[in-house]
């Protein structure tokens, strides 16, 4: 969903908008300090997400917030943990906006990419998010090469190759989505994907 503020403190910035974005995760919880304050920071335009769990993969008013989003841009939010369902999430997210030409604020925190001290910040969450990647990956490894060692039982094809089971291990684990999401995505049965895992032995390195 769309607020649009009438406000004449900075509807467009020389260097593009500040569009802002803000989140509750249930219907009783209220917006107001969260659209106030982007008000006051001189959002053009905030998008929102009400009743909105942070750990579920759609979130149709961050989608538009990222739709809107140009090249000179800005994406503001109150506080960091509206926006990212866990470090890893925020720092891809950060990192595309990044990519993009398009800067962040956290008002909470005081990060802002526009300024050197907020990119400074900023790489500290991406060295965080890249370290929790390597050890997903390490433990993933580990959990692989002893499943080989146990050796691999005669029967029919797996419906899913040892690599569609570490991105479907992934997308939980990094990407805090669900066994139900997952299973849609490769067509299967919600149990295939579990015993995938434990066949790889990621059950037991995650």
């Amino acid at each position: 969903m769309t607020v649009m503020w009438p406000s004449p403190l900075s509807p467009l910035l020389p260097d593009g908008q500040l569009i802002g974005y803000a989140r509750v995760s249930t219907e009783n919880q209220k917006l107001d300090m969260q659209l106030d304050a982007l008000q006051r920071a001189g959002c053009a335009r905030i998008y929102y997400d009400h009743g909105v769990s942070g750990a579920k993969a759609d979130r149709p008013g961050l989608d538009e917030a990222l739709n809107t989003l140009g090249e000179g841009d800005t994406l503001v939010v109150y506080k960091l943990d509206r926006l990212g369902r866990s470090v890893l999430h925020l720092t891809d997210l950060i990192s595309r906006l990044d990519n993009e030409g398009i800067q962040f604020c956290s008002l909470t925190e005081g990060i802002d990419t526009t300024t050197l001290g907020g990119k400074l910040v900023y790489h500290v969450f991406a060295a965080v998010s890249e370290f929790s990647r390597n050890l997903i990956r390490e433990n993933t490894m580990a959990g692989l090469k002893a499943a080989r060692e146990r050796g691999s039982k005669i029967g029919r094809p797996h419906l899913l190759s040892d690599d569609d089971v570490i991105e479907a291990h992934r997308c939980v684990h990094q990407d805090g989505k669900s066994i139900r999401e997952i299973a849609a995505r490769f067509d299967v049965s919600e149990s295939t994907i579990q015993r995938g895992i434990r066949r790889v032995g990621l059950d037991r390195a995650a």
